[in-house]
């Protein structure tokens, strides 16, 4: 298996600010190679939702999220980022799951310090600083023993106040501080939510180290896309009341020039046409749709 994470690294070290593409399933994460993406990130919110319709909000589990980001690794050329939320409640679950990421071929993740249930009607707060040094040096052990390359994005929620649904206090000098302490723990880069507003301020502290997430800002090392699977959703809503409501999909899009494509539609009808030649069998010249 080709060492993603090395991929995504030499990807960072260009210096060349990149989109990764929004994916939430195996077809999408296609989609966004096939169209040029050098890097794909699936979400925690678009997959709790899409796979398993449940929030985002502690109630989502690494192992779901394990589970469906390897199969959108598995079926790409181009490195996959994924959304690890807090890696777990100890620092043994960091290591754990940080080497099952790794084994299933993912290139990074990004860890958050906001304490479980996060996201929720609780107000819980972030980790120590402490604590959450130790998940990544945690996680950086685990990547380090797998002999594999892996990119560990440090998310820092203290920009992400109560009030918005975060955990943070939005306190500016506080969320500097407990940058430099992700990155002296072994992160790669760091990235602050909620909005872009405070970014142009973290790059003169950080250069291009710091990332971002549903937006581009110039000067920062990366997006990773995300969001597309609420349009997917809505999408889905619009057509099946049409088919409801009028007993036919008006808007609906059944074939497009790249949909046997992005199966390997062709691969496999070919390596059964040639079945059939080897071995005296009929084969015609179409397919099932």
């Amino acid at each position: 298996m080709a060492d993603k994470g090395a991929i995504l690294r030499a990807l960072i070290d260009k210096g060349e600010h990149f989109v990764a593409g929004d994916c939430y399933s195996a077809i999408t994460g296609r989609i966004c190679e096939h169209v040029g993406f050098p890097a794909v990130y699936i979400g925690g919110h678009a997959c709790s939702a899409f796979h398993y319709a449940v929030p985002d909000n502690g109630v989502f589990s690494q192992v779901e999220m394990i589970d469906q980001a390897s199969r959108i690794a598995n079926v790409l050329n181009i490195p996959l980022i994924a959304d690890a939320d807090t890696l777990g409640e100890t620092v043994a679950d960091a290591y754990h799951f940080t080497r099952r990421y790794i084994q299933q071929g993912i290139a990074g993740f990004h860890v958050e310090d906001e304490r479980n249930p996060k996201h929720s009607k609780h107000v819980n707060g972030l980790w120590s600083i402490a604590d959450q040094q130790a998940r990544i040096d945690a996680a950086r052990r685990a990547q380090k023993d797998s002999g594999q390359d892996f990119v560990i994005i440090a998310r820092c929620d203290e920009l992400y106040p109560s009030e918005g649904g975060g955990g943070g206090t939005g306190n500016f000098d506080e969320a500097v501080k407990r940058g430099h302490a992700y990155l002296e723990a072994g992160a790669d880069v760091v990235f602050y939510p909620p909005g872009p507003a405070a970014v142009p301020d973290l790059i003169k502290v950080f250069g291009s180290k710091v990332v971002t997430m549903g937006f581009s800002v110039p000067g920062t090392g990366f997006n990773m896309a995300t969001g597309g699977w609420v349009t997917a959703a809505a999408n889905h809503i619009k057509m099946m009341r049409e088919l409801m409501n009028e007993g036919q999909v008006k808007s609906a899009n059944y074939d497009f020039p790249e949909k046997y494509e992005l199966i390997d539609h062709p691969l496999y009808d070919g390596l059964i046409e040639e079945w059939a030649d080897k071995t005296g069998r009929q084969s015609r010249p179409n397919h099932a749709p």
